[in-house]
């Protein structure tokens, strides 16, 4: 895990002052300052290579090891009868790690980034306002997860072309669709893979606020996560399952069937909207009173 790009120093003190003058200058100049900040990062291209990776390797994986004699698991045999199959067994493959571990180093590097560099009192001096900050923080990172699970699902489609033959999509409910119809379920998709990681994204926004240390939160932010995976598992805690951020992550199924049923997106919306009020209020309670000026 790299250490944020920008060291410490004169540098720093000369990039914060730049930011919070233009922010007096234009009402939305912080937002353009954070998100053009995230993405120049190179930490941040090379986490988005990585994911790019993930549904590279599955299409050429599947390729070289699965032919028309060989037998596999049915999803293999998906994707070399379909190569649109990829971009959902990439994102199915992601979910559970690689998607949290970057939100983690992302959501956890907001706050606490800015404080072991000494720029957040140049933004406050702005002035920014506290409430302000946190929410442009969070943007960002949502912003980075919906961006990565658009990646993997372009990705996807564009090996999954190369590699397979492209056809009809026979969807859950056993009807089938065409390429374009199953491309507008693929973004679905990407944007419901992307609303799951809004309430990690909160707590590693909270967790960023309670240490000067990026390092320390990224970790922290990483370990709920898969602590919250390995407790949905667990058939003793069914009762406490529901109210896990995780627990609705992969039950995107009635976005594949015909017609699309939206009841799992909207539940999905709604367990993660209570981790966003709950964190989101959290961490600016603990930012409000935060000594960051001195």
């Amino acid at each position: 895990m790299s250490l944020p790009d920008v060291s410490s120093g004169p540098d720093v003190e000369r990039a914060g002052t730049g930011r919070a003058a233009a922010t007096r200058r234009r009402p939305f100049a912080l937002l353009g300052s954070e998100l053009g900040l995230l993405f120049r990062r190179r930490r941040t291209w090379a986490m988005l290579g990585a994911l790019a990776l993930v549904p590279i390797l599955i299409a050429i994986a599947v390729r070289a090891t699965t032919g028309p004699d060989r037998g596999g698991p049915a999803f293999l045999g998906d994707i070399t009868n379909n190569g649109l199959f990829v971009a959902f067994t990439a994102l199915t493959v992601s979910i559970p790690l690689f998607l949290p571990l970057t939100i983690g180093v992302v959501s956890g590097d907001t706050v606490a980034g800015e404080a072991s560099h000494g720029t957040i009192r140049y933004l406050l001096v702005a002035p920014t306002g506290r409430l302000r900050f946190v929410l442009v923080k969070y943007v960002g990172t949502v912003a980075f997860a919906l961006a990565a699970t658009l990646l993997i699902v372009l990705v996807g489609a564009a090996i999954g072309a190369l590699l397979f033959p492209i056809g009809p999509v026979t969807l859950l409910s056993g009807t089938q669709v065409g390429g374009w119809s199953y491309a507008g379920r693929a973004l679905l998709l990407a944007l419901y893979v992307a609303m799951s990681m809004l309430g990690l994204s909160a707590i590693g926004l909270f967790t960023s606020t309670l240490t000067n240390v990026p390092v320390g939160a990224m970790a922290a932010t990483v370990v709920l996560a898969g602590a919250s995976q390995v407790l949905d598992q667990l058939p003793q805690l069914d009762w406490l399952h529901p109210y896990l951020f995780s627990h609705q992550w992969l039950g995107f199924g009635d976005l594949l069937r015909d017609p699309i049923s939206f009841d799992s997106f909207g539940a999905n919306a709604l367990l993660q909207l209570g981790y966003v009020v709950v964190f989101g209020a959290l961490a600016y309670s603990r930012f409000a009173t935060k000594d960051v000026l001195s």
